[in-house]
């Protein structure tokens, strides 16, 4: 996402393109490139990243684990799909639907997620036809891949 101009689009906005509340909203920002303004539905080849900063009052962090405090993988996951089901919730064709992830496809756990880490969600859209996408899903901190795989969704009707 470097070298572009982006736009950011902050929690209280968040909030108004997604159903998701605390403790399931695990999107604290999306950021868009210039490029992916001018899209009325998903393509391929678009991207999207978020920003989840994990901080050491997450409610799961008193389970997993009190001592050694680390970020459940599935956690990680629902942050990407939540991060691939927003770019999509926010174009002109899919304003008012609701995101659904899918499936996985080849999730690699590559490092640990701790407290003070932020992640970022990187996204790029692989396909979409008949309200069904696939996206490839790059989770990082500090440059490091913590977790990559492919991820499907939905966009359905929100009723």
């Amino acid at each position: 996402m470097e070298g572009h101009k982006e736009k950011v689009i902050g929690s209280a906005e968040l909030q108004n393109i997604m159903p998701h509340r605390y403790p399931m909203l695990l999107l604290d920002r999306l950021i868009l490139v210039p490029d992916s303004e001018r899209h009325t539905q998903i393509e391929p080849g678009m991207k999207v990243a978020g920003i989840k900063n994990v901080t050491a009052n997450e409610p799961f962090f008193k389970g997993h684990f009190p001592r050694n405090p680390i970020m459940p993988g599935v956690l990680i996951v629902e942050a990407l799909a939540q991060c691939a089901c927003a770019g999509g919730l926010i174009l002109e064709d899919n304003k008012g639907k609701l995101g659904l992830f899918t499936g996985i496809d080849n999730m690699k756990f590559r490092h640990q997620v701790v407290p003070g880490d932020r992640l970022l969600l990187e996204v790029e859209f692989l396909s979409f036809r008949r309200d069904m996408g696939k996206a490839k899903a790059k989770a990082t901190v500090d440059g490091v891949v913590v977790a990559e795989g492919i991820l499907k969704f939905a966009m359905v009707e929100n009723k």
